[in-house]
């Protein structure tokens, strides 16, 4: 069974890396139920404490997630729209690779934002900016913090 717990966490902290840049898939969460399957094998070697401090760096790390782009587009001075389209566009960029999960979020918070607006671009273009901006920050911490996550994963081991 340790054996078990050991191959379900990796493939768990994988799964959650894939997780920091598809929207359907919970990153931080999944890595960090990687992490507590870890501390329950042998095979692993992780402290209560660091069990701790991942599941609260796994809950801020999704706090942020979902609140950087609203707050980066609400700052430049973007509407919920902005926001939507935004999350909208990177859906429907990831079905078009690397560049469309780039590409998707700033394109779907412009049109958003541009409908939004009554077609004021440059109004238009400042909020997608934002939104583009809290997109990249959040995805950014989540793969530094799962990346994290992995490593003490790799770690554990020796």
């Amino acid at each position: 069974m340790n054996i078990a717990f050991s191959i379900l966490a990796g493939i768990l902290l994988l799964l959650g890396f894939l997780g920091t840049f598809v929207p359907v898939l919970p990153g931080a969460p999944l890595a960090w139920l990687g992490i507590l399957l870890a501390f329950f094998s042998d095979y692993n070697e992780i402290s209560f404490v660091i069990l701790i401090v991942t599941a609260v760096a796994a809950v801020v790390v999704s706090i942020l997630d979902n609140v950087l782009p609203v707050m980066l587009t609400n700052k430049i001075g973007g509407s919920k729209a902005a926001t939507i389209g935004s999350t909208i566009g990177l859906v429907a960029g990831f079905f078009l690779g690397p560049a469309g999960i780039i590409a998707g979020p700033f394109l779907g918070a412009l049109i958003g934002e541009l409908i939004n607006s009554n077609g004021d671009f440059f109004t238009s273009l400042k909020s997608a900016w934002g939104a583009f901006l809290g997109f990249v920050l959040g995805t950014g911490i989540k793969m530094i913090t799962v990346g994290l996550f992995i490593w003490i994963y790799v770690r554990s081991f020796f």
